[in-house]
Formats: C-alpha cells, structure tokens, sequence
C-alpha cells in the first residue's frame, strides 16, 4: 500500500525495476538482461522508461544496437549493485536463521546435466535438509551479486581463482551412438572415417567457445583438414550428448562428463585418439558461505565424487585404431 503522505521525490523505486536497470546497466543490453530475469527484452526495456519516468532522468543513451550509461545511470548502477547484493546477503543469512537451509550452485549447462544432476541423489539423501538450488548457464555469474553460494567453474587455472578448487581435468575424444560403430559400408575404424559420418557441434558462429570445437581434436589426430558428411549444431552441449545417443552423429566426448554414458554402452569409443585439454572444472565458493555447514559439506561431497572420477581407468576404445599424435 502506498503511504499518501510521501511524495513522488522521496518514493523509492520497486526492487524490480532496479533488478531490470542493473542487469541492462552490467550488460549494457536489454536483452541480455531479459535473458538473464527470464523476461522478453521489451519488458526491461520498459521496467528501464518507468524508472527514467519515476527518476525524471535519462539513464542510458540508446545508440544503434548499442546501450551506452548517462552520468546519472552509472551513479545509480553502482548504487543499485550494492543495494542488490546487501539484499540477498541478509536474505540469505534470514533463511538460515529461520532454518530453512538453502544451497545455491551455479555450473554450467553441460556439467549440471550430464555431471551433477545425476550424481545429485546422493548428497540429498546425506542431507535432507538442504534445500539445493542449481542454475545451469553458460555466463560466470558473480557469485556475491546473484546471491550464489557455489560455482563449478571450467576454464583455465589462471581464470579459477586463488581460492578455487581443482575437481578434475578432462580429456576429448569422439563418441557414437553403437549402431554407427557398425555402421555399413563406412564403420568407424579410424579418424579418417569421421568423412563419412555426421559431426555434432556446439553452435558457436562468433568463435567464443573454441575449447568446444572438433578442430583441436582432428589437428591432434592427424586429419586437420578432415571434411564430414553433414554437420549437425546444438545450443549448448548438454543437447550435444543426448543426439550422439540418439545415433544423429558423432559428437565429441568429454571425460569425465560422457562416462556414464559409456559406461551403460548409450555411447561408445569408436577409436582411442584423446586430446587433452588446458581447462578444468573447478569449485569457487562465495566469500559469504564459507562458514556455512550445508556449504561445506556440499564442497566436501563434490571432492570425494570427483577423486572417484581421478581414480578410473581410461576408457578403452571399441575399435582397434589408436592415434599417432596426443594433445598434451
């Protein structure tokens, strides 16, 4: 209920037109930031106009395809980041002292769905108490200013952190669906074969993910120049997998993620041609959990399943070709 004593110039703005403003003003994008809250872009864009109208200030300059802040919309951008992250610290720190024991993980898609989420039945049944939440995305996101408490990171050490944990590296390697193994007149037997077969790939036309590229692995196999049947292009990885098993082509397996797969027989090694890789996966907590039992005790389950994955055996190949050149 508005207070009818207040006037429009001591009014504060609702949280949800500063939660629009501050992501467009971090991305400098409203659909971005429409992506991010799950909103369409015109709907920021109109959370923006209101808070202008509300503020009697312009705080962006709208450029062709460009979002650019005024003056008075980096001061409120810098505001609104600190407001925000106040809010969901103390909300956070209200729920535990209410009980409610909440655990907030962030990874990325393919980790989540083919790593994590299968795992995940085994810390619940630990921890019935604990409430977890995981948001599966392809942005890092800052973890004191999304209210998170615990990110699975893959990248490179020198983009971990000083404090990140190594959970595993991993190695890259083609997978198929059995029936292409035995696949005629053209089964796979050798790199060179992959000429006649469809390739999965992770969509990725402005070349921002080049660690999710086939071509690192055909350099480290011999066949650089290697030319495929068809070529079949997925969001993300996580629908990557899911076609390989569906036998729509050969995707490139990433271990640990694919053994499971492997392991039940849905996926199989055509050929032993691995390529390792500079990245890992790696746990990233927030400054603010740290202290946090259901935290620490998530981050101790997440090592002892990953010194499980450290542990196994390579995955043998089904076929008999191994490859001449390794990626260090």
């Amino acid at each position: 209920m508005r207070n009818k004593h207040a006037s429009p110039g001591t009014r504060l703005p609702s949280l949800d037109l500063l939660k629009g403003f501050e992501a467009a003003a971090r991305l400098l994008s409203f659909t971005k930031a429409g992506e991010e809250l799950y909103l369409t872009q015109s709907a920021v864009s109109r959370q923006v106009q209101e808070l202008e109208s509300q503020l009697g200030v312009a705080l962006f300059q709208r450029r062709h395809r460009a979002l650019v802040l005024t003056d008075a919309g980096q001061q409120l951008h810098a505001a609104a980041a600190q407001v925000l992250a106040t809010v969901r610290a103390a909300t956070e720190r209200l729920r535990a002292q209410a009980g409610t024991r909440t655990l907030s993980v962030t990874s990325t898609p393919g980790f989540a769905s083919l790593w994590l989420i299968p795992r995940l039945a085994g810390f619940s049944r630990s921890h019935p108490d604990v409430d977890v939440r995981i948001s599966a995305e392809v942005r890092i996101q800052d973890l004191a200013r999304d209210g998170m408490d615990v990110a699975i990171r893959y990248c490179p050490r020198a983009m971990a952190g000083a404090d990140a944990v190594r959970l595993f590296g991993e190695r890259v390697f083609p997978v198929c669906s059995p029936k292409l193994l035995r696949e005629r007149p053209h089964p796979l037997k050798a790199p060179s074969d992959l000429s006649h077969h469809v390739l999965l790939h992770v969509d990725d036309p402005e070349g921002r993910w080049p660690w999710q590229s086939w071509r690192p692995w055909l350099e480290a196999a011999g066949v650089p120049d290697l030319k495929p049947a068809g070529s079949l292009r997925f969001s993300g990885y996580d629908q990557v997998i899911p076609a390989a098993i569906a036998g729509h082509g050969v995707a490139l397996g990433r271990s640990p993620l694919t053994d499971r797969a492997i392991g039940s027989g849905e996926l199989v090694v055509p050929f032993d041609a691995s390529a390792g890789s500079e990245r890992a996966y790696w746990i990233v907590t927030s400054r603010h959990a740290t202290t946090r039992p259901e935290v620490t005790g998530f981050v101790a389950w997440l090592k002892a399943e990953a010194a499980g994955e450290e542990t196994k055996p390579d995955v043998k190949p089904a076929g008999k070709f191994r490859a001449r050149r390794r990626a260090a």
